[in-house]
């Protein structure tokens, strides 16, 4: 038995989804990955062929990106990914 508190804050944990962990946890899953494509380098074009999606599509990720970080450009964007450890160029 719980407390109506209590019960509500469970409630709240269990229904706002999973917790994410790791740098930016205000990043979707696919928003973190074109991050770390940035931060290595990667040009939009680039980033749409090896995901499989339209330059459209990672255009609106890289905006929604650079909102979330608050930042205003790919070069403030490529710091902030590679001070949390991001951006290590694949071989």
């Amino acid at each position: 038995m719980f407390g109506a508190d209590v019960a509500a804050r469970v409630l709240g944990v269990l229904t706002s989804g999973p917790v994410r962990s790791g740098p930016f946890p205000g990043l979707t899953e696919r928003e973190r990955e074109i991050l770390d494509l940035i931060a290595a380098g990667r040009a939009n074009h680039e980033i749409a062929r090896c995901l499989v999606l339209s330059d459209k599509t990672v255009r609106n990720h890289v905006s929604n990106i650079f909102t979330k970080l608050q930042v205003a450009d790919r070069a403030q964007a490529i710091v902030r990914a590679r001070e949390a450890g991001l951006g290590h160029p694949s071989p």
